[in-house]
């Protein structure tokens, strides 16, 4: 570990606060403040991510060894390393929430790999920052074993996302009230280490637009486009509109796979959007089970359900929006931003398209016939309580002339539902067998294209309650099981049909299982 090389560029190039330590405070003119991560009585490494300690370039015996545990438990810094917080606001609702910040997340700093990349190292849930608010900087096993799995998972789903190294238990009791309801539990602490090239969000630029701070508004869009985007070319405004315009297609390729894996955020606030155009902040987040466009994860949600699976699309363009007009006084006026927006709308239907043409197994995507064809059958799933992964996934399988339903039975949660909507069915079918007829794709070549857009095995909630459950009782097998499981989301593994199945009765209201909340 004593080779990671570190390169703080985030640190060096960008102001930072004059006082230091965790103590409240309102942070001007700064985009990051140094503190220490906060001591834990017992650290031990839980579970790790192989795939991330290979780009990192650490050995299995460095990751077992105590150092690793105590280094990425808080205990200890590395050579090099140089901790922080840093310093954003952000739309949290809709609603402008002011000066939020890292407030349980600390940088170690950024290390830069024999490859030539960069990924800074962030623990999650290492004590207090000057952006802790009323928190105590801590974070429970429960939702750091969900970020642990979720970030892995989204990673070989093919979804652009922040990844995760390890999982250290702190050998702590914290006390958490899940649902906000006055019931408060004591629960086992832990520590994340994820990772990204940079944790850069919408509501780092939001911030200092609020307080009308233009220079390190500048200072901070420059200093993203030289370390973040360094492919883009020219300076001035047209190099900014450049910038947003790529921000928007990133934006819009990520928001695209969330709704071709089932995948809800849950709490798409400002500060929760990364500029780099990958998931962030795994928080209350869920799979949709039965499809439906309505369903939010998020019991803070629950009401207006603002952040339901069906909007995050219009969400996503509503907090781009947002940077457009924190970004606007480095702009003489406001076209190139709205160029920027109206991009954003074409490229998510363009990646959309391409990735639904590739659920349904069609060569390409022939616009609004095959949405009209789509929408007919995400109609007919959510009316019918129809598995959104299950179905999908054995598309691929039906023989559209012979009764397709027989082939999917296992898909639908309720046989009734199923009946009464038979013919609505075997409607659609016939008209996906003609759109299947005219399209030039072999059958074998639409089955391994079809196989390759709609995941087998996803991390849902139920799950990874069960893996929560165990390692609550200090047995970790269900997490690293659900791990082995999730880094080969899209190849059938015997014997492991237990995580490809629907849902279970037990789990429809269970706590952890249907909807969650942001305590964690």
């Amino acid at each position: 570990m004593k080779d990671l090389r570190f390169d703080n560029r985030f640190l060096r190039e960008l102001p930072g606060d004059p006082e230091t330590g965790p103590q409240l405070r309102e942070v001007t003119g700064a985009v990051w403040s140094y503190v220490q991560p906060t001591s834990v009585p017992a650290p031990r490494l839980l579970a790790w991510s192989q795939d991330m300690a290979d780009a990192l370039g650490l050995s299995a015996a460095e990751v077992a060894s105590p150092e690793f545990a105590q280094v990425f438990g808080g205990n200890a810094l590395l050579p090099g390393t140089v901790p922080f917080a840093a310093n954003y606001g952000g739309h949290q609702f809709g609603h402008w929430a002011g000066q939020l910040g890292d407030g349980r997340a600390i940088s170690l700093g950024e290390v830069v790999t024999d490859a030539g990349d960069r990924w800074e190292l962030q623990l999650k849930g290492a004590g207090r920052t000057p952006y802790s608010r009323m928190g105590d900087g801590r974070a429970v096993l429960r939702s750091s074993i969900r970020e642990f799995v979720c970030s892995e998972a989204m990673h070989h789903l093919g979804v652009p996302t922040t990844r995760a190294l390890s999982l250290v238990g702190t050998g702590e009791m914290i006390e958490r009230d899940m649902f906000y309801d006055g019931n408060p539990r004591r629960e086992p602490g832990a520590v994340v280490c994820r990772a990204a090239p940079s944790f850069i969000r919408f509501g780092s630029f939001e911030l200092p637009f609020s307080r009308g701070d233009t220079g390190l508004l500048r200072q901070l869009v420059d200093f993203c486009i030289r370390r973040d985007f360094p492919e883009l070319e020219g300076e001035g405004e047209a190099l900014y509109a450049q910038w947003f315009r790529t921000v928007c297609e990133r934006t819009a390729t990520l928001v695209a796979h969330w709704m071709r894996v089932g995948f809800v955020h849950g709490v798409l606030n400002t500060d929760n959007m990364s500029v780099l155009g990958q998931t962030i902040d795994y928080g209350p987040y869920g799979w949709i089970e039965n499809y439906d466009p309505e369903w939010t994860p998020n019991t803070t949600d629950a009401r207006g359900r603002r952040y339901r699976f069906g909007w995050q699309p219009r969400i996503a363009h509503w907090n781009l929006s947002r940077l457009a007009h924190a970004i606007s006084p480095l702009f003489a006026g406001m076209e190139p931003l709205q160029a920027g927006l109206d991009h954003y709308a074409a490229a998510f239907s363009m990646a959309n398209g391409e990735m639904s043409a590739a659920k349904l197994g069609l060569s390409e995507w022939q616009g609004a016939d095959d949405g009209e064809l789509l929408a007919a059958l995400q109609a007919l799933m959510a009316a019918a309580e129809v598995d959104m992964t299950l179905f999908f996934r054995g598309l691929s399988e039906v023989d559209v002339a012979a009764d397709p339903l027989s082939r999917l039975e296992h898909a639908f949660y309720d046989r009734d539902r199923m009946e009464a909507h038979r013919g609505g069915f075997e409607d659609w079918f016939q008209r996906y067998a003609d759109r299947l007829a005219s399209d030039p794709l072999p059958a074998e070549q639409r089955r391994a294209r079809m196989d390759a857009a709609n995941p087998l095995y996803v991390p849902r909630n139920w799950l990874l309650q069960q893996a929560i459950d165990g390692a609550e009782q200090s047995d970790l097998t269900g997490v690293h099981t659900l791990m082995a499981v999730l880094r080969r989301p899209y190849t059938q593994q015997p014997g492991r049909e237990a995580y490809a199945a629907r849902r279970p009765e037990w789990a429809r209201d269970r706590a952890g299982c249907s909807m969650l909340s942001c305590s964690s």
